[in-house]
């Protein structure tokens, strides 16, 4: 999955790139959305409740058109290796968000995981993991995680 997600990054959200250029924060959503679809995609099955929760998202958190959101659906699905650098997507992330969005986003990684009413070991630990690559402090993490929990009851 690594490598077609860094086909996707060289050409829509690299610096220089044709899609960078033309609107930073274009990219930036983009860079939110392949986070996403990780978190969905994390625990190697597919569940309807997440697709639902991940193309919600990525089409009316994001503002991203049909065309975009069926593209990265297609990355998250195309292969079923696990990503192991985050690096192109969170180092976006920490340029242009503030804290307080760094938490919303922890949020919407948690509503994805528990989109299915069943939080898999593996949507836990990469949602940890990208909360610490975006510097979300352990307490804002377990916030989020609870607050997400509360409002799915």
């Amino acid at each position: 999955m690594l490598d077609t997600i860094k086909r996707f990054f060289d050409t829509h959200l690299a610096p220089g790139s044709q899609e960078t250029a033309r609107d930073p924060q274009h990219a930036l959503r983009l860079a939110v959305a392949a986070l996403l679809l990780e978190v969905a995609e994390s625990d190697y099955r597919q569940h309807e409740e997440e697709k639902r929760a991940l193309l919600d998202a990525v089409t009316n958190h994001f503002g991203l058109d049909a065309k975009e959101a069926d593209q990265l659906v297609t990355l998250a699905r195309s292969e079923q290796a696990a990503s192991t650098d985050y690096f192109q997507f969170t180092r976006l992330i920490n340029q242009h968000y503030s804290p307080t969005q760094k938490i919303a986003l922890i949020e919407k990684l948690w509503h994805v995981a528990f989109a299915d009413n069943e939080l898999h070991k593996y949507e836990e630990h990469l949602i940890r993991r990208l909360a610490d690559l975006i510097h979300v402090a352990h307490g804002d993490f377990i916030a989020a995680k609870h607050r997400v929990l509360n409002s799915t009851k």
